[in-house]
């Protein structure tokens, strides 16, 4: 009804940058609350190829930027529902997690750096404002949490995107991987860290909402491109990563998604988070299924929900991602299946449309 239209539009966010976007021709769709660009003019796979081969610019101001401050006894309680090893952590060191609940599950896959005043974290746009209560429910008053509102997210991506950043903030190119710096834009301070979501090189770049659309305009005039999210998905895939609410969700483990590599080793031997019976069960033997590569024969394209099954016709998981991949020129996809049909190699069939269609178990990353 008119009623329910005006409350969504009433309700949705725009970043900072949505004139610009809108000015470059973007077609916006609906995410996590926000109106997205989700491709330019000259389309997603064309935006992926920039990407792979040039650099393409990310507007990405809807996730949350989180910072907790406080004094060496927020690592303690950090840990309590992070499991990361936050005592060896380098000043400006990030490292990929998520928060845990009581059952393993993953509440919000995350990226949390340690920074002068304690730790600045990177949470998903859908889940921000639920991972705040959480944190703050779990760390108490003792420590001040601001989840920024003022501060805009660009991720500049490529193997030419070093190069580009150097020219416009100075010392950029310097940074190890997973490492991040404050440098001075204009004589504001902004904070840039190595990492991305794309299997390139590349960097995302904290910055006020003041300057982001001037920096956006001086990185794309030294030859990067905006890109949307419909490239960046297909970006992502290629390289292995997980979406959130897709790949991994409450009630995935990180053993079950593949992810222990993410857990300290100190942490996965000591324990001492929110979940760990759980997760320790699963690297005991308990493992039941695992997030896998899957490679459909042909030019068939296996979405979320399709259902895998065995080459003797019976139902063993189900893809939570699927796309073509652009650089690797055929279909990909991820999913779920039962341990004992996890190996590499290993024939399967997925159900598109009705009908089955040839498929292989695939290392990840494809790209």
């Amino acid at each position: 009804d008119r009623g329910g239209r005006q409350r969504v539009i009433m309700d949705t966010q725009r970043t900072a940058l949505y004139d610009y976007h809108k000015s470059l021709g973007a077609k916006f769709v609906p995410f996590a609350g926000y109106e997205m660009p989700v491709q330019y003019s000259s389309g997603i796979v064309e935006e992926h190829k920039i990407t792979r081969s040039n650099a393409g610019l990310f507007d990405v101001s809807h996730m949350g930027q989180l910072l907790i401050e406080g004094n060496e006894s927020l690592s303690d309680e950090l840990e309590k529902i992070i499991p990361v090893d936050l005592k060896k952590i380098k000043l400006n060191q990030s490292k990929y997690s998520f928060l845990t609940n009581e059952k393993g599950g993953i509440y919000d896959d995350l990226i949390i750096t340690k920074v002068d005043k304690g730790f600045s974290i990177i949470l998903n746009a859908a889940c921000k404002d639920n991972d705040f209560k959480i944190i703050k429910n779990s760390i108490g008053n003792k420590f001040k949490l601001t989840l920024y509102k003022n501060l805009s997210l660009i991720a500049l991506q490529g193997p030419k995107s070093s190069k580009i950043l150097e020219t416009i903030i100075k010392g950029v190119s310097s940074l190890k991987f997973m490492n991040g710096n404050n440098f001075s834009y204009n004589d504001k301070k902004i904070y840039v860290t190595r990492s991305g979501y794309t299997g390139e090189d590349g960097f995302e770049i904290s910055i006020p909402n003041e300057l982001v659309e001037e920096i956006t305009k001086k990185i794309v005039s030294k030859g990067a491109r905006l890109i949307g999210l419909g490239a960046r998905d297909t970006l992502r895939l290629e390289a292995g990563l997980c979406l959130y609410g897709h790949d991994i969700n409450e009630t995935t483990s990180p053993i079950e998604a593949n992810l222990k590599w993410a857990i300290s080793k100190r942490r996965r031997e000591e324990g001492g988070f929110v979940g760990y019976s759980k997760i320790k069960s699963d690297m005991n033997g308990s493992l039941t299924r695992l997030r896998v590569g899957v490679k459909p024969e042909g030019k068939i394209i296996a979405r979320e929900g399709v259902k895998i099954f065995s080459e003797d016709n019976k139902e063993i998981g189900s893809i939570t991602s699927g796309t073509f991949g652009p650089s690797v020129n055929r279909p990909i996809a991820m999913g779920y299946v039962k341990l004992n049909f996890s190996k590499l190699g290993t024939k399967v069939l997925l159900e598109v449309r009705g009908k089955k269609h040839k498929a292989v178990i695939s290392e990840l990353p494809f790209y």
